[in-house]
């Protein structure tokens, strides 16, 4: 069975089950028209989603996405002041939940290749349940490994098994759309999640555990909304000799490579941007929470509509793209810090909407592109090995971006700026051309 003859199977199932199917694209239009004529309301995202997989599905992704806005930011918080532990161990157990989580990545993959797609999500999800009753559990070091372990196995898999269940029941340029519906809704969650816990936390330690309560709740509703779509590939034959059925994969795997100093861009966000604003420039903290504020803004403001607004260009330039223009900013941010003052401030807040158009990009098309040329029988392996270098991407991010500055901001934001125009030459040159 094809995936389209599967898609078609889910969709008779949601009809009966009382869910929306995924509509066809170009129906009566073409190309990029038929894309854009998805827009025209606020719900766009949700009303993808929902077209991809359901309202429960829909759901459950807003769900989860408050639910760890709510307490991701905090867990450090929670070490140190609930369970007084050291700030060096609490980010010790945090790096091994981390690196936990990219060892179960390509598991993860291979088990998706078996067919399973509803249940590799649903079982991430349980497992950050699983962390946050862990959380309320834990009363010294080991029981807040075991729930940052647990946080980790779940939150590196997620992206993997949500790609692969918008893949299987989505096609082509829809897929891209509904991914980026997908990531807008949940930038939207998290910054719900945080702005929520940050009034809570106002309210002293009977707050912040209410947070891990009410985490581990949302994380449990959205495993069980996501577990009850029940949704499998099909075992398909494997055309080709073994040499061109892999072709692809080797491709992918060049293009996970090419990955790595892209990854960097999102603790520019959170680590560099920070530092520069606070340490070289000595503004007031308020300038590194504005620029986080307006970015999540237009994440969920442009994701969506970008991504359909070059719906007509491969997403291999596209991807090239979007690295000349973090390159660009990057140069641009080292420029804004030698003004110094206000001035310096102010230009690092300018340069940061074209960083953020390229993340936009970058966050639109490179799953999209991976998802377009796996084979079907390839498609876990194929978005783990992408999801692997996104994460090892950053857990090396933070140590970098924290080590070079010291050695003045040349040291970090030029080698920065040339690796990721590397990366957009070697997308270019050695990526799959979709």
């Amino acid at each position: 069975m094809s995936l389209i003859q599967e898609k078609s199977v889910h969709d008779h199932a949601a009809v009966r089950d009382g869910l929306s199917p995924a509509p066809p694209i170009g129906a009566g239009r073409r190309g990029p028209a038929a894309l854009l004529g998805l827009l025209g309301s606020a719900g766009q995202s949700l009303r993808l989603l929902t077209a991809a997989g359901g309202p429960r599905y829909a759901v459950a992704l807003a769900v989860d996405a408050v639910g760890g806005g709510m307490l991701r930011p905090f867990l450090l918080l929670y070490g140190v002041g609930m369970l007084h532990l050291g700030a060096g161990a609490v980010g010790l157990a945090l790096s091994a939940g981390m690196v936990a989580g990219l060892l179960v990545v390509p598991l993860t993959g291979r088990w998706i290749d078996r067919g399973a797609r509803t249940l590799p999500a649903a079982v991430t999800l349980l497992l950050r349940a699983a962390g946050a009753l862990a959380l309320l559990l834990a009363d010294g070091l080991a029981g807040f490994t075991a729930a940052a372990v647990l946080f980790g196995v779940g939150s590196q898999s997620w992206p993997t098994t949500h790609a692969a269940v918008v893949s299987t029941l989505t096609e082509g340029r829809h897929r891209d759309a509904a991914l980026a519906a997908g990531r807008a809704v949940r930038n939207a969650g998290l910054g719900a999640g945080a702005l929520l816990a940050t009034v809570a936390v106002s309210g002293g330690a009977g707050a912040i555990r209410l947070l891990a309560g009410v985490t581990g709740a949302a994380c449990l509703s959205a495993a069980c909304l996501v577990g009850s779509l029940r949704v499998r590939a099909a075992q398909t034959a494997q055309p080709g000799t073994s040499q061109e059925r892999r072709e692809p994969l080797r491709r992918i795997t060049l293009l996970s490579l090419a990955n790595l100093p892209y990854a960097f861009c999102f603790d520019v966000l959170e680590v560099a941007l920070p530092a520069l604003l606070v340490l070289q420039l000595h503004a007031s903290p308020a300038w590194s929470s504005g620029l986080f504020v307006g970015n999540t803004v237009l994440v969920i403001a442009l994701q969506l509509a970008l991504v359909l607004r070059l719906a007509d260009r491969s997403r291999r330039a596209v991807l090239a793209a979007s690295g000349a223009l973090l390159a660009v900013s990057y140069l641009g941010f080292w420029a804004a810090g030698a003004l110094g003052g206000t001035s310096g401030a102010a230009g690092v807040a300018v340069v940061s909407v074209l960083y953020t158009l390229g993340e936009i990009l970058y966050t639109g098309s490179g799953t999209a592109l991976v998802a377009a040329v796996a084979p079907p029988h390839l498609l876990g392996r194929a978005l783990a090995r992408w999801e692997l270098s996104m994460g090892v991407g950053r857990a090396a991010a933070p140590a970098v971006l924290t080590a070079l500055p010291a050695a003045g901001p040349a040291a970090l934001w030029v080698p920065l700026a040339a690796a990721t125009a590397l990366g957009a030459l070697a997308v270019l040159r050695l990526g799959p051309a979709r």
